[in-house]
């Protein structure tokens, strides 16, 4: 075992779930009853499928690029390949910064949601414990990641599945009193509540709600065997995504009406209004907002573990190829980036930290300084893969070369390039349309952006980096890839 190379224990199962893991979460859980509320039952299921069908081409432009060079670095390394080296370099700062400010916020998620059984034990021990256990799981082995994150996405995947069947058996009237049929989609302004503009707004909550599923191409560079195991991930990606969110936010829309008052509160402080326990509770299930607490405690504790294990690659990546300090590089027997690791838990830490002291406004700019993480590493790959697959050409290689092809190119990431701008410049389109701008909302909302290109162009001007011509693009694994 060299120095400072990774390992490849991942096995197909592992990267299954971690696909599906990265998907379901507090978005499906808590937020969909907001957007529900917000655009009605057909709005909302017009902006998530929308949103899928962006994800899903954004999946197999990955997927092709990580069969054929899987890279714990993803599209950090891609971009850097394919387009340009500051391109490369402002993708990965940017991710590694999303994902460590990513462990903050599931560190405050977890401690309140630990009040609803616990309320008199202060939230910074609960919070502290987490961290530790996130740390050692990835700290032991990348197989204990995997593991962990396997077991952590069956819990949802359950919860989920046995959702739709109860949900199904009401709508039909089997359970719990007489069937509902579609009368809640044509109550009051129904099926689509507040027009355009309300179905804009919600298209924005399902982006973030599907952010995670990228990480997939991250976990492909630890992966047994990627040419197999990669496509048989991406290709579940799109039926995993029409059953867990589309299936779960039809019967939603169809078993508790839209003016519902429960479902605008359903936020993190207060899980038993999450739709899925408003839809147990009338099934019968007395003991729901327990039993959704316990899958959201879950559910936050796999989006903290993915995000250690993401930013702590990406990281480490980044100190492979000269654009963080070589210290990072640093990697333990079992093939743990323990300096990387060490540095990203410290960071989340000290970020959850000022969000206890102080006003917690420190927090709040960190925290909306990521929001637009997650979309711009998505521009990322959109733009490597259209890239990626030009270079090919230009340089004369076959098709048949890929492990795995994305279909309906170009279509695809063009069209996930041309959503994913809608939706960063969409952000909070609001603070443009009052009768004076709200200057703060704006840079609030947007701040994310000039961050990244400020990044991006003095890496750019300082190393003076150009566009890769397509006959240049290198397309070996050199020892920086495994």
């Amino acid at each position: 075992m060299s120095d400072n190379q990774l390992q490849r224990g991942l096995k197909a199962r592992h990267l299954t779930m971690i696909a599906i893991g990265g998907s379901i979460g507090t978005g499906l859980f808590l937020a969909s009853g907001g957007s529900i509320h917000t655009a009605g039952p057909g709005g909302a299921l017009a902006a998530y499928i929308a949103i899928s069908i962006m994800v899903y081409f954004l999946m197999t432009s990955l997927g092709e690029m990580a069969a054929f060079m899987p890279v714990s670095g993803s599209f950090s390394t891609y971009a850097t390949r394919f387009v340009d080296p500051s391109l490369g370099f402002a993708l990965g700062w940017n991710y590694w910064y999303n994902w460590a400010i990513t462990i903050a916020v599931e560190l405050s998620a977890a401690a309140l949601i630990m009040k609803y059984w616990l309320p008199d034990v202060p939230s910074i021990i609960w919070s502290a414990l987490f961290l530790v256990l996130m740390f050692v799981i990835n700290a032991l082995s990348v197989k204990s990641f995997g593991e962990s994150e396997y077991w952590f996405a069956l819990i949802k995947v359950i919860t989920v599945i046995v959702f739709i069947v109860i949900g199904v058996l009401m709508i039909f009237g089997i359970m719990g009193g007489q069937a509902v049929g579609f009368t809640n989609f044509t109550k009051g302004e129904a099926p689509f509540n507040g027009g355009f503009m309300a179905i804009l707004g919600v298209f924005m909550i399902a982006g973030f709600s599907f952010q995670g599923t990228e990480l997939v191409g991250v976990a492909a560079g630890e992966s047994e065997n990627p040419a197999r195991s990669i496509p048989k991930a991406i290709r579940q990606i799109f039926w995993r995504i029409l059953l867990f969110y589309i299936l779960a936010i039809l019967i939603i829309g169809l078993l508790v009406p839209y003016d519902n008052p429960n479902l605008i509160s359903g936020d993190i402080t207060d899980i038993a209004i999450s739709p899925f326990t408003i839809v147990f509770e009338k099934a019968g299930f007395a003991f729901a907002a327990s039993v959704m607490n316990a899958v959201i405690l879950t559910s936050v504790l796999s989006a903290g573990n993915s995000g250690m294990y993401a930013s702590t690659r990406m990281l480490w990546v980044l100190a492979k190829e000269g654009k963080a300090p070589k210290w990072f590089a640093k990697v333990t027997r079992s093939g743990v980036p323990i300096n990387s690791l060490i540095v990203t838990a410290l960071v989340g830490a000290l970020a959850f930290l000022s969000s206890l002291f102080g006003d917690g406004a420190v927090y709040v700019w960190l925290l909306n300084a990521s929001g637009m993480s997650g979309f711009i590493a998505w521009l990322g790959i959109a733009v490597s893969h259209y890239r990626f697959r030009k270079a090919l050409l230009a340089q004369g290689r076959d098709l048949s070369e890929l492990p795995y092809r994305a279909k309906w190119f170009p279509f695809g990431p063009i069209f996930a390039f041309i959503i994913c701008c809608v939706v960063i410049i969409g952000q909070n389109y609001t603070a443009f349309t009052g009768e004076a701008v709200d200057w703060n909302g704006a840079l609030v909302s947007y701040i994310g952006l000039p961050l990244f290109l400020v990044v991006w162009l003095v890496y750019k001007f300082n190393k003076k980096t150009k566009l890769v011509p397509l006959e240049k693009v290198d397309f070996s694994m050199d020892e920086n890839t495994h």
